[in-house]
């Protein structure tokens, strides 16, 4: 439903699940971790049962991505990753409605030497993030150590808008939509880091070509474009939960040099390559539940 269909008082019943899901946010943000963990693994293993679009998306992405695994290792990583994604929701929450210094303790950050020395050219830094179960959790933890605008995609039910940029306002310093490009390069121009998440497909018009996981990936061109309009230097970020499920690890990896290229698929491959390394990882926390592959070469059938 387009944010024009919605209607315009808050207090309207078409907003009442809005509002409860809002409510179960704060107070999963307020659970003792242990049991916000087992709730989060909780929601992962119902909606794997349930949602069976999405289990086709996930396993269809990971057969993909893994085909050196077999087909049991490949469903085990399927259910691992909605347990993982589900236990990104009370993360999501707590990054949201929680307090990010009580959770300082929990988050180890490695590699802030490559941060501060980004930051020290004194041209803004663009932070390439991933869309990981921890995404903003992540950012709220990173938060701690350097500050962050970000780049979102604006959700189209109003309230819950509202309710996200809020939050995410807390976070960070300032929340960017994705089709704000000139806010993008105003605010790193003006010395900010902005985060930026380059690992979705946004579509043939938007994108090249590029090696992800041995597929081709319609991969964003706006990483490499961002960087030359503002000549800001692009730090790779890796994040991830711990396998004690109560710490986080962040790690920011040094600017990339001679980016960009001028070649735009080359360009998307570094980029990739990155991301892949990242995810292999901690595969099970990616969000393979997004149909990665939507857009294919062309006269290449889909994958869905």
């Amino acid at each position: 439903m387009a944010k024009s269909h919605y209607p315009r008082s808050f207090a309207h019943p078409r907003y009442w699940p809005t509002w409860l899901a809002i409510g179960a946010m704060h107070v999963a943000a307020r659970l003792p971790w242990r049991l916000k963990m087992a709730v989060g693994s909780g929601i992962g293993r119902l909606v794997w049962r349930l949602a069976r679009r999405r289990r086709h998306i996930t396993a269809t992405n990971i057969a993909l991505c893994f085909p050196e695994k077999s087909a049991e290792a490949q469903r085990r990583l399927v259910k691992e990753t909605f347990i993982a994604n589900g236990i990104g929701l009370v993360e999501t929450a707590t990054g949201w409605c929680g307090n990010a210094e009580a959770m300082r303790h929990r988050a180890v950050f490695l590699g802030q030497e490559n941060m501060a020395r980004a930051q020290a050219r004194g041209k803004g830094v663009l932070i390439i993030g991933i869309h990981f179960s921890t995404l903003d959790l992540g950012g709220a933890l990173h938060s701690l150590f350097f500050p962050a605008d970000v780049v979102y995609r604006p959700h189209d039910n109003p309230l819950f808008e509202r309710f996200m940029t809020r939050a995410r306002r807390r976070i960070f310093g300032a929340t960017i939509d994705r089709h704000d490009l000139r806010g993008v390069v105003r605010r790193i121009k003006a010395g900010h880091a902005v985060w930026y998440s380059p690992d979705q497909d946004f579509g043939r018009e938007a994108s090249v070509f590029a090696p992800f996981f041995g597929q081709q990936a319609a991969t964003v061109r706006l990483t490499a474009k961002i960087a030359r309009m503002t000549g800001a230097p692009v730090v790779p970020l890796m994040f991830h939960r711990n396998p004690d499920n109560a710490t986080y690890t962040l790690e920011a990896l040094p600017a990339f040099e001679d980016f960009p290229s001028g070649d735009e698929v080359d360009d998307a491959a570094r980029i990739n390559a990155f991301i892949e390394q990242a995810i292999r990882k901690h595969p099970e926390q990616y969000l393979w539940l997004h149909r990665r592959f939507k857009t294919r070469p062309e006269g290449e059938a889909g994958v869905y």
